[in-house]
């Protein structure tokens, strides 16, 4: 396919998505937020994040407190 007609496609299933408007089944979309807001986790903060885990730069730090 050339890159007219590939071009033609997606301008066409992006215009499709757009003016598409399904029926939204809201009772099921109550259920569903509900739910998931039972089930959330607890939120972590950044200084959670550093106890514990490594970090991405804790090797640089290593290697730049010995070269000092």
């Amino acid at each position: 396919m050339g890159r007219g007609r590939a071009k033609a496609k997606q301008t066409k299933v992006a215009r499709e998505l757009k003016y598409f408007s399904p029926d939204t089944d809201l009772n099921a979309l109550e259920r569903e937020l509900r739910a998931s807001s039972t089930t959330r986790p607890a939120e972590h903060t950044a200084a959670d994040a550093s106890h514990g885990e490594d970090d991405d730069y804790d090797d640089y730090a290593d290697w730049a407190s010995h070269n000092r």
